[in-house]
């Protein structure tokens, strides 16, 4: 028995020795091991990184930046777009990551930061339902052309299908090696009338607006629910909702696969882009500048809008995804990292873009600008219709849309986890934390549901309303109240206080001029430019009624609105016989703000108290031991002397204790 409990007593020390060896491997250094326990943390770096990555490239780089560069005069538009890039984009992206990885919360929680501007938080919540629910119905119409492209010859091909119109032109007929001399004349006639059409209907135009959609002749027409999309619309909710089941330790595993194919998917239509005859002219029209235009105010506009929107930031995706971060993590590294991939990227899908528009010119015999379009419609217009001129088409079309599909479940994935995070972190109860699936899959179900309207014949008219309203506007006031409620609000000096604390060192003198002035004054100009540019939508020739357009700026203001009734109530709540002490009180630091873990609390984050727990390396914790042990057997001895009583002839009595 005494062998027993001396092997207990060993084995406890052991393990005791063996969790402050893993805590604090090498005394002096920053602490390893900080695992958030309670809320999970990343597997590993990379996953963040990639699961960022697949966040920040999205849809948008393959059809909005090309289109935006061609349109704003080539090569000229790349020299706004990398100035926006370096003074607005990477600071913001920055801000945002090492603002989330601070505390450990999501767009709701940080804002213990200054609880009056937690409508931000909420506002950012609204941005992200709104781009979920219409983001993932764009990712479904990919899946129905990836399984409609499961055949020996694409339906898009050819003009002899019943939803064809008289109207229709395709660009694929009868071979020209397979011609007779007799008919080759025909064969190039007809092809003369395909170019000298004013207005030409290709078959994927037809194919996508009257079998796809179905479109009705307005945006109040809904008509019936198009069954293959809403389908559609189910698997591409399942998918999303099973890769995120886990939280962040699933979907961390998930991006090593979407993060990375698009960019082998897109290696590969270059390779073959640029072998296609014509796809040189394409690639000049892409890389030619025109330095006129360099001067135009809206040319800058567009630059900013694009780094901005194509970044995330505002959607308060950054700041979950950085929440799962390790309190040491060099967050500084990992915004360079990540925002020049996404803007490699852009520019590098504009290559393969521009080869095969300029392919579809050569073989139209049309300008690269007449074949090129922006939105769903080069995605689901321009670039079937060049996958019909390619050899074996039906592959390099299945390639080209599980591209899109991966492409949009990478952004996808934040944005749901983004609103996952922010109920939970809400909440807060160990219940919900353990139960986080079951909000997982209500949010998913409810996502659903409300793109369940989108499906129906007028919702490419609706899907395009939210595009333009509900995630362009809202996003830039939101952005500029984060910038000035942190630098200014809350205080520059202390956060590059928090930042140096996290890190190991202060934020460059780069991005600390950029957070106070130069980014919140690109911010501000993109906002007066988008008002005073504002042009009503347009679907092709339809204009969208007034009504409709007033549904619009309420979803745009939807988001902003959270912040001034928040801001006023807490207003109202907060302690204070005045207005001004209430607003006062209501701006302050939340006292649970700062770091999520006690050991990383420390300088003025420092608590005392029983909860309170210095951190300190193995042999100072093994030397303050030894103190104790001989601190105690001082006491022991004390006390000994101190029971000794003087007997009356000079003599010392020492009682016996009591059995």
């Amino acid at each position: 028995m005494m062998v027993i409990s001396e092997f207990s007593r060993n084995s406890h020390k052991l393990r005791h020795v063996t969790n402050f060896l893993l805590s604090f491997a090498v005394p002096g250094e920053p602490v390893k091991k900080d695992e958030n326990s309670r809320r999970g943390n990343w597997g590993n770096q990379i996953e963040f990184v990639l699961t960022s990555v697949g966040y920040a490239v999205g849809l948008g780089n393959v059809w909005r930046f090309p289109y935006l560069c061609y349109r704003n005069g080539g090569g000229a538009f790349m020299f706004p777009y990398f100035i926006m890039l370096v003074f607005c984009g990477i600071p913001l992206f920055f801000l945002e990551l090492s603002f989330g990885q601070f505390t450990s919360l999501g767009c709701l929680g940080v804002w213990k930061v200054s609880p009056m501007f937690k409508g931000v938080g909420y506002g950012m919540m609204v941005v992200s339902t709104y781009i979920g629910i219409y983001y993932n119905v764009v990712i479904c119409i990919a899946f129905y052309y990836f399984f409609m492209s499961m055949t020996n010859l694409l339906p898009w091909t050819y003009c002899n299908n019943p939803w064809n119109t008289p109207d229709c032109t395709g660009v694929v007929g009868t071979p020209l090696a397979n011609a007779t001399f007799a008919n080759v004349s025909a064969v190039v006639s007809g092809l003369t009338e395909i170019v000298n059409r004013t207005k030409r209907t290709s078959p994927s135009e037809e194919y996508w607006r009257n079998y796809v959609l179905n479109i009705s002749d307005g945006i109040g027409n809904f008509g019936e629910v198009r069954l293959p999309i809403l389908g559609c619309l189910a698997v591409s909710w399942v998918v999303v909702f099973l890769c995120l089941i886990r939280g962040v330790k699933s979907s961390g595993k998930v991006v090593y696969f979407t993060a990375t194919f698009p960019y082998v998917v897109l290696t590969i239509l270059f390779i073959r882009g640029i072998t296609l005859e014509g796809a040189i002219s394409g690639i000049k029209y892409y890389l030619t500048p025109q330095w006129e235009k360099i001067l135009d105010a809206k040319v800058w506009g567009d630059a900013a809008s694009q780094i901005f929107y194509s970044l995330g930031c505002a959607w308060g995706g950054l700041i979950t995804m950085a929440s799962y971060n390790k309190f040491h993590n060099n967050c500084f590294r990992d915004s360079i990292i990540i925002s020049v991939t996404n803007c490699g990227t852009s520019v590098y899908a504009g290559f393969v873009i521009f080869s095969i528009l300029g392919f579809m010119a050569n073989h139209l015999g049309v300008d690269v600008s007449e074949v090129a379009d922006h939105g769903p419609g080069l995605a689901f217009v321009a670039y079937p219709e060049a996958l019909t001129l390619l050899p074996i088409s039906p592959l390099w079309s299945l390639l080209f849309f599980f591209m899109l599909i991966l492409l949009g479940l990478g952004t996808q994935f934040c944005l749901l986890e983004t609103l996952v995070t922010a109920v939970v972190d809400e909440i807060g109860t160990d219940w919900i934390i353990k139960n986080k699936t079951y909000v997982t899959l209500g949010v998913a179900i409810v996502g659903f549901l409300l793109g369940v309207p989108l499906t129906t014949r007028a919702g490419i008219y609706w899907l395009l309303l939210m595009d333009n309203y509900a995630a362009s506007f809202s996003l830039v006031v939101i952005s500029c109240i984060m910038c000035i409620c942190i630098m200014y609000v809350y205080g520059h000096k202390n956060y590059f206080k928090d930042v140096e604390m996290m890190l190991g060192f202060p934020p460059p003198l780069f991005f600390r001029i950029c957070w106070k002035y130069v980014s919140p004054f690109i911010i501000t100009f993109i906002l007066i430019f988008t008002v005073i540019q504002y042009k009503p939508i347009t679907y092709n020739d339809y204009v969208y009624p007034s009504w409709s357009l007033i549904i619009g700026f309420a979803m745009a203001l939807s988001s902003v609105i959270c912040i001034p009734i928040y801001a006023l109530f807490k207003i109202a709540v907060s302690e204070g016989s005045t207005f001004l002490e209430r607003l006062k009180n209501s701006v302050k630091p939340d006292p649970d703000w700062g770091p999520a873990l006690q050991e990383h609390r420390k300088g003025r984050y420092a608590t005392t108290g029983p909860e309170s727990v210095e951190v300190r390396p193995l042999k100072e914790e093994l030397k303050d031991e030894g103190k104790e042990k001989l601190k105690k057997k001082e006491t022991e001895k004390k006390d000994e002397i101190g029971l000794t009583i003087p007997g009356s002839n000079g003599s010392t009595l020492n009682p016996t204790p009591s059995a």
